[in-house]
C-alpha cells in the first residue's frame, strides 16, 4: 500500500489462471504453494501457525483485519505464511480495544506481501478442483510472462523438510516447574496453544529442537 492508496496487484497460479486485485501489506513479489483457511476469526493465529510455513494463504472469511492484531494472539515467534490473499481487507481501521496495531502495519512489519479485493471463494473452488499448486503474488509488476518465469523457479512443497526451519533452535521450558507431570516435547512446528493446553493440565514441558537425538529426550 502506498501513500496514494493500494496499487494494482495480481495473483498468478501455476496453471496460468490470473486474478487481479489490489496490493496489501508489503509491496513486493512472493511465491509458494497456495492453500486456504475457512475460519471466520483468528486470522492472526493462522498467520503465525508454523504448519503454514512458506505457503500462500487464501482466507475465505469476508473481513480480514477488522479487529486489528496484538501481541497475544500468536502461535509462534512471527508470521509463517509466504503471502496472503483476501477479499475485504481492513488495513488501517480496526475495532478491538486490545489491538496494538492495524493489520497493514503488522504485515509491513513482518514483510508479508498480500493481495485483496479478490473473489476468494472462487479461488478456493478453483484450487479444490485443480489440486494443490504453486502461485505468485506481485504488487511490483502485473507482467504475466515475468511472473511465470519467477514462478517456475519456486520449488514444489512435495518432499521439502520444513520442520527444522520452524522449530525452536534452543531448548526451553513452559509451565510450573513443580507441576505433577513432566513431558519432553519434540518441536516439529508446535503451536503455542498446544503448550498452553498442556500447562493448564498440570504439565511442565521441556521443548527440544526437531533433530534432537532420542537419547537426549529420554534423559
Amino acid at each position: 500500500m502506498t501513500e496514494n492508496g493500494p496499487k494494482q496487484a495480481v495473483l498468478l497460479l501455476a496453471d496460468g489462471t490470473a486474478f487481479y486485485g489490489k496490493s496489501a501489506g508489503k509491496i513486493g513479489t512472493t511465491s509458494g504453494e497456495i492453500c486456504f483457511n475457512t475460519g471466520m476469526t483468528g486470522y492472526q493465529e493462522v498467520f503465525t501457525d508454523p504448519s503454514y510455513y512458506g505457503q500462500m494463504l487464501v482466507m475465505t472469511g469476508d473481513h480480514i483485519g477488522n479487529y486489528g492484531v496484538n501481541d497475544i494472539d500468536v502461535e509462534s515467534d512471527g508470521v509463517k505464511i509466504a503471502g496472503l490473499i483476501v477479499k475485504n481487507f481492513s488495513g488501517k481501521v480496526y475495532s478491538r480495544y486490545q489491538a496494538t496495531m492495524s493489520i497493514q502495519e503488522y504485515l509491513e512489519k513482518e514483510e508479508v506481501v498480500a493481495i485483496c479485493d479478490l473473489d476468494t471463494r472462487a479461488i478456493v473452488r478453483h484450487i479444490r478442483s485443480k489440486g494443490a499448486m504453486n502461485a505468485i503474488i506481485s504488487s511490483e509488476t502485473t507482467d504475466l510472462e515475468v511472473l511465470k518465469a519467477k514462478l517456475a523457479e519456486t520449488p514444489s512443497m512435495e518432499g521439502l523438510e520444513l520442520s527444522s526451519e520452524v522449530c525452536t533452535k534452543e531448548v526451553y521450558y513452559t509451565g510450573a516447574d513443580n507441576a505433577p507431570k513432566r513431558v519432553a516435547v519434540l518441536d516439529f512446528g508446535i503451536k503455542k496453544n498446544i503448550l498452553r493446553c498442556l500447562n493448564e493440565r498440570g504439565v511442565y514441558t521441556k521443548v527440544f529442537p526437531a533433530k534432537t537425538p532420542f537419547a537426549e529426550l529420554q534423559a
